[in-house]
C-alpha cells in the first residue's frame, strides 16, 4: 500500500508559479509510476503529468504541455509538478496517483485515472485573473 499527501497549492495571480509536491510512503517509490490529475468544481477530473518509475519518460496533457514539469526525486520520496505561466483555467484541486499494479505506464494509459492505484488528498490551486 502507498500513502500520498501532496502539498504546495495556493492562491496565484494568473501568469505566476507554482511547485506542488507529492510525497509518497509505504511502498519502495522507485518502483512505481506517477500521475497527476486535477478537478475543477462541475468538472470532471482530467488528466495533467505522468512520469515512469525510472523517471526516463514523462507525459503531459496538451492543455499544460510547455507549462508543467513533472519530475521525481528518489531520495526524498517525492513527485513534483512544476507549474509556470498559470491561467485561470489552471485553478482546480491537484490530486497526485501511483501505479503499482497493471502494465507499464505508457503515453496512452497514462490519461486514465484507472491506471493509477492509490491517490492522495489533493491541494487546491486557485488562479486570479
Amino acid at each position: 500500500q502507498v500513502q500520498l499527501v501532496e502539498s504546495g497549492g495556493g492562491l496565484v495571480q494568473a501568469g505566476g508559479s507554482l511547485r506542488l509536491s507529492c510525497e509518497a510512503s509505504g511502498r519502495t517509490f522507485g518502483t512505481y509510476s506517477m500521475g497527476w490529475f486535477r478537478q475543477a468544481p462541475g468538472k470532471e477530473r482530467e488528466f495533467v503529468a505522468a512520469i515512469t518509475w525510472s523517471g526516463h519518460s514523462t507525459y503531459y496533457a496538451d492543455s499544460v504541455k510547455g507549462r508543467f514539469t513533472i519530475s521525481r526525486d528518489g531520495a526524498k520520496n517525492t513527485v513534483y509538478l512544476q507549474l509556470n505561466s498559470l491561467k485561470p483555467e489552471d485553478a482546480a484541486v491537484y490530486y497526485c496517483a501511483a501505479a503499482l499494479y497493471g502494465p507499464a505506464l505508457t503515453d496512452t494509459n497514462s490519461y486514465y485515472a484507472k491506471t493509477y492505484d492509490y491517490w492522495g488528498q489533493g491541494t487546491q490551486v486557485t488562479v486570479s485573473s
